[in-house]
């Protein structure tokens, strides 16, 4: 799906539709297979793997306890797996180009500009991380939780500094507030079709187990 617009509004629906029911999670699970694995690659999935194993092994714990364990595990899953095609179909410039669609060029402009600061944070993250790790291995050190923790002081240094920077290079240019954007969108027979399927999707997750049954007879 090209335009963010068309993708924002398909991820919230598909993802209101994965929290309402089991089916729902099923069928935004089939909907993100068709529009939503085209851009997801195997690095991209393991930026999200620990988190999916983690909801699994919280799963199994609600189940032991007496809950729904299944039902939780697949939701949240489907809804980590929503997330991830937003973010591998991101491109630079998107967020900004929503946020002063809707919101203008001054309060739009900002949310827009910290949006595309965070996400550019993100990445540079992850990138450093792999690289201690990397380090770390070279120097035949473990990379376990004795490895996470210096680590991560080091990040956090890092991103204090960086943000002190990008916080003193947007003084020296005089930046107070809002600014002058023009966003553009393209979209074709994709984005339409996307957002159908996730209207659809929604009357599947809405519709009771019972009902479906009903309709089969």
């Amino acid at each position: 799906m090209q335009d963010i617009r068309f993708r924002l509004a398909s991820a919230v629906i598909l993802s209101a539709a994965a929290f309402i029911s089991v089916q729902g999670a099923l069928a935004a699970f089939a909907c993100w297979g068709v529009f939503g694995t085209a851009q997801v690659t195997i690095q991209s999935l393991k930026k999200t793997a620990w988190l999916i194993g983690l909801i699994l092994f919280f799963g199994v714990i609600i189940g032991l306890t007496g809950g729904d364990g299944i039902s939780y595990a697949l939701r949240m899953s489907v809804l980590i797996l929503i997330g991830l095609w937003v973010y591998t179909e991101y491109r630079p410039g998107e967020f900004i180009d929503i946020a002063v669609w809707v919101f203008g060029d001054r309060a739009g402009f900002d949310a827009g500009m910290l949006a595309e600061m965070g996400i550019q944070w993100f990445e540079y993250l992850f990138r450093e991380f792999s690289l201690i790790r990397a380090a770390h291995e070279l120097k035949g050190q473990p990379s376990g939780i004795s490895g996470i923790v210096p680590a991560g002081v080091v990040l956090v240094h890092r991103s204090v500094v960086r943000a002190g920077d990008v916080a003193e290079i947007l003084a020296v240019r005089g930046y107070r507030s809002g600014g002058s954007h023009c966003p553009r969108f393209s979209h074709g027979i994709a984005d339409f079709s996307g957002l159908i399927f996730a209207i659809v999707v929604l009357g599947v997750a809405l519709v009771p187990v019972s009902e479906f049954f009903i309709l089969y007879r």
